[in-house]
């Protein structure tokens, strides 16, 4: 039975919330603007009538609260607010570019081609969502609207990502976490970076999630008596030093919580800084500086700063002009405290990034962000590089802790932390790059993978006779550097692979062998290579033995070679066959053809979220959702990721583990090693202990029916004196 709507409540709501938008446009917009808005409204109205979302809303709900995110939260005006409510026109109704480029002119034509998505075509190499992420970059030399415009688009879908299936808010959201939310963080886009983040973890971790989140429900109150507290005599002292401020603490998202509670292995009650203190000062654009550490004296007249947590981001901005000073203070109550000092003018870069750079013109920031885009753009001129690499090379530099360093002539370079000297060298030029041979590092003689500190200064030597080797790619960490070392490689392996062709030639014509269709993929075939460059490579390279040609029949003047005796399925082949089966993975049940296995990088047991993932030479392998792999395999792969659930498996054991802490105690591990053999349907595979200054570390590697089971031990476990904490090992 069709649902049936009230279109007249329906209506009351697009027109409330199109005011909003309205109301909200006025201060960035003319009035002559505003009608070009009305227009755009009208026309995706008009082309979305009837459509709706997988909530059930009508599908213009969504256009509008885009539009709305390009206004409030990144600050853009009226040609970014049209681009908005079009964005998906194009692509889900009959309305063409040309249309739009007829009404509302060439600039918003081009933006919302940038914005239609690309047509998923099947790529057994790469995969359709990198592919499509790279090609939505490479509109960042056309308008970088197009960017912040899809990332306004992607907020409102997962902030309304709830009436999606389970699996499918998994892939949206490792997506999100893996892709989008970086770049949000590299734009400066921190608030929506924030949210992204947090509606990732949502819907990846949702226990980890709600936990958190009612963690800091709960303790609310308690932050906002002790900033009250804490802010007093900075307010005090500012006051009497004439400086305009405003003051507010600021609770951290709750992802950068779950991730430092991940990365110390501590739990939320043990994370200091929860919260932090920021105080906005307003200032001259030419008094910034000095007013900001104006600020910082006063508030270190009170509390004892941290000298080794004091981060200067003002003298020298991150490279998405992110600028602010912090530090970070010892309270009265023994507690650190982070402060964040910066203008009104930092403050507006910090939230909205790039949009604000517009507002303040002439501020030198503007060209670190430029500079990063030209850095995108070198990257993407590299056509042969694989769209999965891509996004792996594009993603080292995104969340990248920056360095500073210095040209002999005392040019300032940003490189991302870890960077060698080679990076450094293709950072200047590619030339550069290819021909360096080391470098004097502050004087000194250092080896092309020496890796720069923030302040060195860095002179390259260079040779004529050096060319790019495959093992610079081991140490280079720019995406710069490792698509030009390959794009370079590759150039190589063409000129060896010329030689090649000469020689697989003259062979061919003195065997009287034709280079057919049928031959040249039989080859191929035969010599197990990817394409006839490889081919041509390997025989230059003496690797392939062509006298094996000779010796086979021909039929018609078609080489006639032994049948495998099993051929490989493809992997369209496989997609198809597992998706025509069913759209779940029942594991334990009969597949037929289907090969599945457990995969040894997070030891799923029966009881465990799963997923299947489709491999190309391995069949399926099945993660755990929490598995390390899982967003990057859901984000570059979701075409291959298969639902999965377990069935009964009462006669199957699996292979488990669980990593044991606390203080050593007299007869600990043969209290350990009781409760395990009391528990049913548990075997011990391995026990191994160590104990260091009376803090012990113990591994158990256990045979277990399923998680609960494993729950059972460890919740039994973990009441034994001196165990402080149990933790599930990821890979066997």
């Amino acid at each position: 039975m069709e649902q049936e709507y009230d279109t007249a409540k329906e209506r009351a709501e697009i027109n409330k919330r199109y005011k909003a938008l309205v109301r909200a446009s006025k201060s960035k917009s003319k009035s002559a603007d505003q009608l070009i808005i009305r227009k755009a409204f009208d026309m995706a109205l008009e082309a979305h009538s009837g459509a709706r979302r997988k909530s059930g809303e009508p599908y213009i709900y969504h256009p509008i609260e885009v539009a709305q995110i390009v206004v409030d939260e990144i600050g853009l005006s009226t040609t970014s607010i049209v681009c908005a409510l079009l964005h998906d026109v194009v692509e889900d109704t009959d309305v063409t570019l040309d249309d739009i480029d007829g009404i509302f002119g060439g600039t918003v034509a081009r933006i919302i081609d940038g914005l239609t998505k690309i047509s998923q075509v099947f790529d057994q190499t790469s995969s359709i969502q990198a592919e499509n992420f790279r090609k939505m970059l490479l509109t960042l030399s056309d308008d970088v609207r197009v960017i912040l415009i899809k990332l306004a688009d992607r907020l409102h879908n997962m902030r309304t990502l709830g009436s999606m299936p389970a699996h499918k808010k998994r892939k949206i959201a490792s997506e999100t976490l893996f892709l989008y939310a970086p770049l949000a963080h590299r734009l400066g886009l921190y608030s929506i970076k924030s949210d992204l983040e947090d509606l990732g973890l949502k819907y990846t971790e949702p226990d980890v999630y709600d936990s958190i989140d009612g963690k800091l429900k709960k303790t609310k109150a308690v932050r906002t008596r002790f900033v009250n507290q804490f802010t007093l005599p900075i307010k005090r002292k500012l006051d009497n030093g004439g400086i305009t401020y405003d003051v507010k603490g600021r609770t951290k998202s709750i992802f950068s919580i779950w991730n430092k509670m991940q990365k110390k292995g501590i739990p939320f009650e043990e994370v200091y800084d929860v919260f932090a203190i920021r105080v906005v000062i307003t200032s001259e654009q030419n008094e910034e500086k000095a007013d900001c550490w104006k600020a910082y004296s006063m508030v270190t007249d009170f509390y004892t700063p941290n000298p080794d947590r004091l981060r200067d981001w003002i003298s020298t901005p991150k490279a998405n002009g992110y600028e602010s000073l912090h530090t970070t203070v010892m309270s009265p109550t023994g507690k650190w405290v982070e402060v964040q000092i910066r203008t009104k003018r930092m403050d507006d870069i910090a939230e909205k990034g790039f949009a604000a750079h517009w507002k303040y013109k002439g501020s030198g920031s503007e060209s670190a962000l430029d500079e990063w885009i030209r850095r995108i753009r070198e990257m993407l001129e590299n056509p042969d590089i694989d769209a999965v690499d891509f996004v792996d090379d594009f993603k080292l530099n995104l969340f990248a802790k920056e360095i500073f360093i210095f040209t002999p002539s005392g040019e300032l370079k940003t490189l991302p932390s870890r960077s060698t000297t080679l990076d450094f060298a293709f950072e200047i030029h590619t030339q550069v790059g290819e021909k360096c041979i080391g470098a004097r590092v502050n004087y000194k003689l250092v080896s092309l993978s020496h890796e720069l500190k923030s302040g060195d200064q860095v002179d390259i030597i260079t040779s004529k006779k050096q060319k790019a080797k495959e093992d610079w790619l081991n140490f280079v960490v720019t995406g710069k550097a490792k698509s030009k070392i390959k794009a370079l490689l590759k150039e190589e392996k063409r000129t060896v692979a010329k030689q090649g062709e000469t020689i697989f030639l003259r062979k061919l014509k003195s065997y009287k062998i034709q280079l057919s269709e049928d031959n040249q993929a039989g080859i191929l075939t035969f010599y197990k290579q990817q394409n006839q460059l490889d081919l041509n490579f390997a025989i230059a390279k003496g690797l392939i033995d062509l006298t094996k040609l000779k010796k086979l029949s021909q039929e018609n003047g078609v080489l006639q070679f032994d049948k495998p005796k099993k051929a490989e399925k493809s992997l369209k082949q496989l997609v198809t066959t597992v998706r025509g089966k069913a759209d779940m993975l029942v594991l334990g049940e009969n597949m037929d053809d289907i090969d599945y296995k457990l995969s040894p990088c997070c030891s799923p047991i029966p009881g465990d979220d799963v997923f299947g993932f489709i491999t190309i030479n391995e069949g399926i392998k099945i993660h755990r959702v929490t598995c390390p792999n899982a967003m990057q395999l859901m984000a570059n792969y979701a075409y291959r990721i298969v639902q999965a659930k377990w069935t009964s498996q009462e006669s199957i054991s699996f292979l488990a583990g669980l990593t044991i802490k606390g203080i050593d105690d007299m007869g600990l591990v043969n209290e350990i090693t009781r409760v395990i053999s009391n528990q049913s349907k548990i075997n011990m595979q391995s026990i191994s202990f160590e104990s260091v200054d009376g803090i012990f570390e113990g591994k158990i590697m256990l045979f277990v029916q399923d998680t609960e089971h494993l729950n059972t031990l460890t919740n039994k476990l973990k009441i034994i004196k001196g165990v402080h904490s149990i933790e599930r090992i990821d890979s066997k």
